[in-house]
């Protein structure tokens, strides 16, 4: 049992441990929204409209969380602005941000010769690198986004499955939809410096989805969300450590492994559940048992 402890006694794998199981939770919390909504183009955009903001902190000296919170808040009210269009969907206004933030980020990273290593830790990540502070402002993030999960849960199920209902029982369904946006930007932001943002989405969209064809409810895809995220999260670095490959990276790939593994074993499920006849009731199973004694 030595090869499943050996690497957690050190401590920077320690620290990674616990900063991964937070952003799972994190993760967890928004994630199972986006994949109730179907807003994974959203949660791209969103995590590559950071770099705006990080490329200018990073360049200028600043604070790269600072950098990602600013941006992230752009693109919130972007898509908030741009939903409420006339005669421009939802994902057309997506779009037009992701490619806009993106762009942007891309010509203040190439005013700088030197910015390639910050510019590779922004899109992958460092999840070994992780801080005992980092763990404190991801204790802070988990809070608020429990907070707002719970004091908003009701006006986001409503406008998860009719926003028309959610309008007519007065939950505001605009001001649940941008605080939803603000959720899931705080998840990405928390997320981005541990995980990357190319690899964000494994955390925050795996997880659910494997989640939610066992789960009953919402807030058991949340909790069983948030288990199979630290599995990941154990068994990547574990993987990591031995196989030598990048910890982020890995940790994510082994999120969507269990996304894969999870919906097989629920299609195995149904279909064995199909093909087993019924058992018979139990009142006709006792007079057989009397008539053959």
């Amino acid at each position: 049992m030595e090869w499943l402890t050996a690497p957690f006694e050190v401590t920077f794998v320690q620290r990674a441990l616990w900063g991964g199981m937070l952003v799972s939770a994190i993760c967890a919390l928004a994630g199972t929204w986006v994949v109730l909504r179907g807003m994974a183009f959203l949660g791209d955009a969103m995590s590559h409209g950071l770099l705006p903001g990080v490329a200018l902190a990073a360049l200028s000296g600043g604070n790269l969380l600072v950098g990602a919170v600013t941006s992230a808040a752009v693109m919130t009210a972007g898509v908030t602005v741009l939903g409420r269009t006339p005669r421009l969907s939802q994902d057309t206004g997506i779009g037009l941000l992701f490619v806009g933030m993106l762009s942007l980020g891309v010509i203040i990273v190439s005013r700088s010769q030197s910015f390639a290593v910050d510019l590779t830790g922004f899109l992958f990540g460092d999840v070994l690198a992780v801080r005992q502070q980092d763990l404190f402002l991801l204790a802070v993030a988990l809070f608020a986004a429990l907070a707002v999960s719970v004091l908003g849960h009701r006006a986001f199920l409503a406008l998860a499955f009719d926003s028309r209902k959610a309008q007519t029982l007065g939950l505001r369904p605009r001001l649940a939809h941008a605080v939803l946006l603000g959720l899931l930007g705080l998840a990405i932001v928390a997320s981005f410096h541990i995980v990357g943002t190319l690899l964000v989405l494994g955390l925050l969209i795996a997880p659910p989805a494997a989640a939610l064809p066992w789960a009953r409810g919402v807030r058991g895809v949340m909790a069983l969300a948030a288990l199979l995220g630290v599995a990941a999260t154990f068994g990547g670095l574990l993987l990591s450590w031995h196989l030598g490959t990048a910890a982020g990276a890995t940790v994510s790939a082994l999120a969507v492994s269990l996304f894969f593994l999870s919906h097989v074993a629920s299609g195995v499920r149904h279909r064995h559940a199909r093909l087993s006849p019924p058992f018979p009731p139990l009142k006709s199973t006792e007079r057989s048992l009397r008539r053959s004694s």
